[in-house]
C-alpha cells in the first residue's frame, strides 16, 4: 500500500540519452498511481531558474567571438539557478510529502563542470554545502547511450543550445563520469538507453515501485 511520502528522484546522463522522456513516462506512470507527483529539470524548474537556464544554454556570444563566459562564470549561473530551484520548488514539494523527479541534478555538474572542464570541485562543494539544505535524491536513474544513438536523437531535436553541439570527446568524458559516480552508491541505476524499447521504462517503473512501496 502506498503511504504518502517525500521522494526525490533524479535523471542523469548526457545529451541524447533519453531522460527528459524517460522522466515524462515516469511522471505520467506514477500519476496514473494517484502519487502526488512533480516533474521538474535543471537548469531551470522555477521563473527565476528557468531565465538563467535561458543564459546558461543560449550561444549568447556569436560563433567567431573569443568571448565567451568563463567555466567558473558559468558555474555560478549553474548553481544559481540550483539554489533558486531548491528554495521554491523542490524543498516546497518535498515538505508537502510529493515524489519529486527531476531531470538532472548535482552529478551533472560533477560531471560536465568538474570532469568536462575542469572546475575545482571544492569550489562547488563549498557552495553546495549552502544550497542543498540537506537534500539528496533517493534514486538516481543513469542512462547509459551509445554514441551512434545519442548523435541520432540530437539530429532530430528542433530547438537546439550550446551543450548539443560539443565534441564527442566531451560526452564521452562526462558518460564515463557519470557511471563513475553511479559506481559508489547503492541508490543509483546505470541502465542502458540505446534502444528505444518499453523494458527501459518497465525497469525504471518497477525500481521505483519498490521503492515507494506501490502495487
Amino acid at each position: 500500500m502506498y503511504k504518502k511520502k517525500p521522494f526525490f528522484i533524479v535523471f542523469e546522463g548526457v545529451e541524447g540519452c533519453g531522460k527528459s522522456y524517460q522522466s515524462k513516462i515516469l511522471f505520467n506512470k506514477l500519476k496514473k498511481k494517484k502519487v502526488d507527483v512533480v516533474l521538474t529539470r535543471e537548469p531551470g524548474g522555477t521563473k527565476s531558474s528557468e531565465l538563467i537556464r535561458n543564459l546558461i544554454l543560449k550561444d549568447y556570444f556569436s560563433k567567431d567571438s573569443k568571448e565567451k563566459f568563463d567555466k567558473y562564470t558559468d558555474t555560478l549561473l549553474y548553481l544559481a539557478a540550483r539554489n533558486e530551484h531548491i528554495k521554491n520548488k523542490i524543498k516546497p514539494s518535498l515538505t508537502k510529502k510529493k515524489v519529486v523527479i527531476c531531470d538532472r541534478f548535482i552529478d551533472s555538474t560533477i560531471a560536465y563542470q568538474v570532469y568536462g572542464k575542469k572546475v575545482d570541485i571544492n569550489f562547488i562543494n563549498n557552495i553546495h554545502k549552502k544550497i542543498l539544505q540537506g537534500i539528496t535524491p533517493n534514486i538516481v536513474f543513469v542512462l547509459k547511450v551509445s554514441m551512434a544513438s545519442s548523435k541520432k536523437r540530437l539530429k532530430k531535436r528542433k530547438a537546439k543550445n550550446r551543450y548539443d553541439n560539443f565534441p564527442q570527446s566531451f560526452y564521452n568524458k562526462a558518460q564515463n563520469a557519470f557511471i563513475k559516480l553511479a559506481k559508489k552508491r547503492k541508490n543509483y541505476f546505470t541502465l542502458n538507453s540505446s534502444l528505444n524499447d518499453n523494458s527501459l521504462e518497465d525497469e525504471i517503473f518497477n525500481i521505483t515501485k519498490k521503492y515507494l512501496n506501490i502495487k
